[in-house]
């Protein structure tokens, strides 16, 4: 196998020695989404770990997806879509894709102390819509210290490859737990109270004027406007196009394992798929153990279709309907290992044992402890 290097010898000594074996950003190929390829909805609703936010968007619309259009070497890539314009946007509106890391990962770092390391994110982006956006890293349980970094679109329609370099910080240390020890947000559209301040060259409490500023681009402006992202990652070093190492690919399974940290997924695929085992606690309501792939960054939320004939529980070889959507027990609402369900349904048998079920293939568990 043949060995290229690119820059200096001191950036290929440690592009050749990460400083951690496996991506400090989880699934930045895009390629798991739990939740579904398309949505209309702000949150976390396609690709894994990556949300969009706005906030105080009055008529803005958008189509949020996984898309196969993706630069050489990747296969998916998240893209918003606008559907529903906002030309003019109000000085307090704001839309951003936002990733945040756990700050027990970050600890490499070195933050808050004189041997900090600088930092380079690295990301492939495309547009129809070409000049400056500002991305902004905010240190959020640090005492909400933030920098802000620019890049710019030249080429419409065209994948660029992007690197951002942070500074040390020397003052303001990450804490060690599984908190948001790092955020980072990706502008497409700023009113003038986030965009009118000056860029920052050092982690500072920052003027909210600043957080965004000399982002000119508004994704809003009409529907032929879109946004891809891909291939984004992180690296302990001071590196540039040239320098930084290549994405670190991992295989399918090992992205889904670290994604279902923060969100577990159980759908139904069939009429009968099985959710859990448990029993009648009562004529009316049984109750299954569920117990995640993986253990959750905290005590998860649970998230369900939202309609109960979804579900049901066997009954002398058939399913019933539930009378209800599924709720989370009292005795697991806050374990990070499993949780138990309640199904409610007429008709069962109290202390009989009970199958759990999706009803239709709508019919889901969705576990979430996101940042």
């Amino acid at each position: 196998m043949a060995l290229t290097l690119h820059g200096t010898v001191s950036d290929n000594t440690v592009a050749l020695d990460r400083k951690t074996a496996t991506p400090l950003i989880i699934n930045g190929d895009m390629a798991i989404a739990q939740r579904g390829t398309s949505s209309t909805s702000t949150g976390f609703q396609t690709c894994d770990r990556i949300e969009l936010k706005t906030l105080n968007t009055d008529n803005f619309a958008f189509t949020v997806s996984q898309s196969s259009t993706s630069p050489d070497g990747f296969s998916t890539s998240q893209k918003l879509d606008c559907t529903t314009v906002e030309s003019s946007l109000d000085a307090d509106e704001l839309v951003r894709f936002v990733y945040a890391i756990e700050g027990q990962n970050l600890q490499m770092l070195k933050y808050g102390s004189s041997a900090s390391e600088e930092v380079s994110l690295s990301f492939y982006v495309r547009s129809n819509v070409t000049g400056v956006y500002a991305v902004e890293f905010r240190l959020n349980d640090a005492g909400s210290s933030t920098i802000t970094k620019q890049y710019t679109i030249s080429s419409a329609d065209t994948w660029e490859r992007k690197v951002l370099n942070l500074p040390t910080n020397t003052a303001t240390a990450i804490s060690n737990n599984n908190g948001n020890g790092l955020e980072m947000s990706f502008c497409l559209a700023a009113g003038s109270n986030f965009t009118t301040g000056s860029l920052g060259t050092s982690w500072a409490n920052t003027a909210t004027a600043s957080r965004y500023s000399g982002q000119a681009v508004n994704i809003m402006s009409s529907t032929d406007n879109e946004w891809f992202i891909t291939g984004l990652q992180m690296e302990v070093g001071n590196f540039d196009a040239n320098s930084i190492p290549d994405f670190q690919f991992e295989d399918a399974g090992t992205s889904l394992a670290r994604c279902q940290r923060y969100c577990s997924l159980i759908k139904a695929d069939a009429t009968t798929t099985r959710f859990a085992m448990g029993f009648a606690n009562s004529t009316s309501q049984a109750e299954g153990v569920v117990y995640f792939p993986t253990s959750m960054r905290t005590g998860p939320t649970l998230v369900t279709s939202g309609t109960a004939s979804d579900y049901g529980c066997t009954v002398a070889g058939a399913i019933g309907t539930c009378t209800s959507t599924p709720i989370v027990g009292n005795q697991s609402n806050t374990n990070p290992y499993f949780q138990d369900v309640y199904f409610t349904q007429s008709g069962l048998t109290a202390n009989g044992p009970q199958g759990l079920c999706g009803k239709t293939t709508d019919g889901f568990l969705r576990f979430e402890a996101e940042l």
